[in-house]
């Protein structure tokens, strides 16, 4: 009899906590789905999918901090940006596009439910971008892909449902450096356009693609400005001072200028828009003025690589790395270590209006 009660008390103990575990679980959950287009930085393996892509990040030493310590083909020593802020919104890492796609066995009616990645290294705002890199998913192709996941969400839940899915969902775009480096490194995109003409066309055609998403459905963004990219080790490397590029860093200035007034305009253009802008740019000057307050120690050279600052190759099997990676800003020659990203992350979902306006991650997914 005792025996019977025990497991009558214990069953109730149960079931109480699988209900609270699961509605903590839920709580946990703060948005449906996240959707990221973007760059390098945000890659989680896209490009691992391109068979003709030198823009590769599948190869020691990247991930070597990841937790299976292997690499993913995120172009850093561990998790990025997108995964962090995946994990602060309580949701799984948005999989790579192209890695659902090419095994089709792997979709199924769940496989879009929380949400897709599009980004892609070496991809830009404009098509061209990624030419020296021979391949990449330009903004464009990407938006494309969002739209055919948009699709068959509507197709697999009905309209209502999926719209109600997109519209609370978050919609990550990071991209724009990679237009900033190609403007810099040709002559005869230097010859056709003005500093300032050109900014103002990668404006423009973000503003489209933007636009684009909407239509699909979207109605919360998470924007990133473009970080000051001047100061990265492969720039840094082409002075023999060591110092930052000011050239570029006044064209990523320039780019952010425009893409903030753009934003503001077009939130007023447009039917229940709300946004999340990080001012990456100032972020990471931040850190490389006060390096201390962050933890770093090195904000000069890359961790991974061959070479002055480790930035004359990058990060490469036959290359070395640093044993103090949370101490360096840089793991290659572009990218940030995971201790930089988990930091950019952190300002993106909490910070404050200095560095993440009109409203934080936080606040948006209470909109």
């Amino acid at each position: 009899m005792a025996s019977k009660a025990f497991l009558a008390s214990y069953g109730l103990f149960f079931i109480c906590f699988f209900v609270w575990g699961t509605n903590y679980i839920l709580e946990a959950q703060m948005v449906p789905a996240v959707f990221v287009l973007g760059d390098s930085l945000v890659d989680v393996g896209n490009n691992n999918y391109l068979p003709l892509s030198l823009a590769k990040a599948d190869f020691p030493h990247n991930g070597v901090d990841f937790p299976t310590h292997k690499p993913t083909g995120r172009f850093t020593n561990g998790k990025n940006a997108a995964d962090f802020l995946a994990e602060k919104v309580g949701l799984p890492t948005s999989p790579p596009y192209l890695s659902l796609v090419s095994n089709s066995s792997k979709i199924n009616n769940a496989s879009f439910l929380t949400g897709v990645s599009f980004a892609s290294g070496g991809a830009g705002i404009f098509d061209g971008t990624d030419e020296r890199l021979r391949q990449s998913i330009p903004l464009t192709k990407q938006v494309d892909y969002l739209l055919t996941v948009c699709e068959k969400l509507k197709q697999q839940r009905g309209s209502t449902s999926a719209q109600n899915l997109l519209s609370k969902s978050l919609f990550v775009v990071v991209i724009g450096s990679n237009d900033v480096f190609g403007y810099s490194g040709s002559s005869d995109l230097r010859s056709k356009n003005t500093p300032q003409q050109y900014v103002d066309l990668m404006a423009l055609k973000l503003k489209e693609q933007l636009k684009r998403i909407y239509n699909g459905g979207a109605r919360k963004f998470v924007i990133t400005g473009i970080g000051a990219i001047g100061c990265c080790p492969s720039e840094r490397n082409k002075n023999k001072t060591e110092e930052c590029n000011e050239e570029t860093n006044r064209l990523s200035v320039k780019y952010n200028e425009g893409l903030t007034s753009m934003l503001q305009k077009w939130k007023s253009e447009l039917k229940g828009i709300s946004y999340s802008y990080l001012d990456t740019y100032s972020i990471l000057q931040n850190f490389v003025q006060k390096p201390q307050a962050y933890g770093f120690v090195d904000v000069k050279a890359a961790c991974c690589g061959l070479g002055n600052l480790n930035a004359k190759f990058g990060c490469l099997p036959i290359s070395t790395y640093c044993s103090n990676r949370k101490e360096h800003l840089f793991w290659d020659l572009y990218h940030p270590t995971e201790a930089a990203h988990r930091l950019i992350a952190d300002n993106l979902f909490d910070g404050p209006s200095q560095f993440t306006f009109p409203l934080n991650v936080r606040h948006l997914v209470a909109v």
